[in-house]
Order: structure tokens, then C-alpha cells, then sequence
């Protein structure tokens, strides 16, 4: 589950980047940037918690 969470966060870091660099997307740029900063974040707290 922590790797799928991993590969959430990468692919939508690449479409917030491929957003912001190439359309103008307008908040769904944001809104990708903010997801992903989220699984990566539950990612870390999921891996402190099972040790």
C-alpha cells in the first residue's frame, strides 16, 4: 500500500508539473499539487505508525 500511495504522489507530481509547464489549467494545477503533497504525507505518517 505504501508504494501505491508512492506512485500516486509521483504521477501526480508530474501532471501538476506537465500542468503548470505546458496547459494553463488553471486550480486543477493547484489541486494535483495539493494531492500529492497529501499521499505523500500519509505515506510518511503510515510508515512512522508501522514502524
Amino acid at each position: 500500500m505504501r508504494s501505491l500511495l508512492y506512485l500516486l504522489a509521483v504521477i501526480l507530481l508530474i501532471g501538476w508539473v506537465l500542468g503548470f509547464f505546458v496547459y494553463s489549467a488553471g486550480a486543477l494545477i493547484h489541486i494535483l499539487l495539493v494531492l500529492a503533497v497529501i499521499s505523500i504525507l500519509l505515506g510518511l505518517i503510515r510508515r512512522g505508525v508501522d514502524g
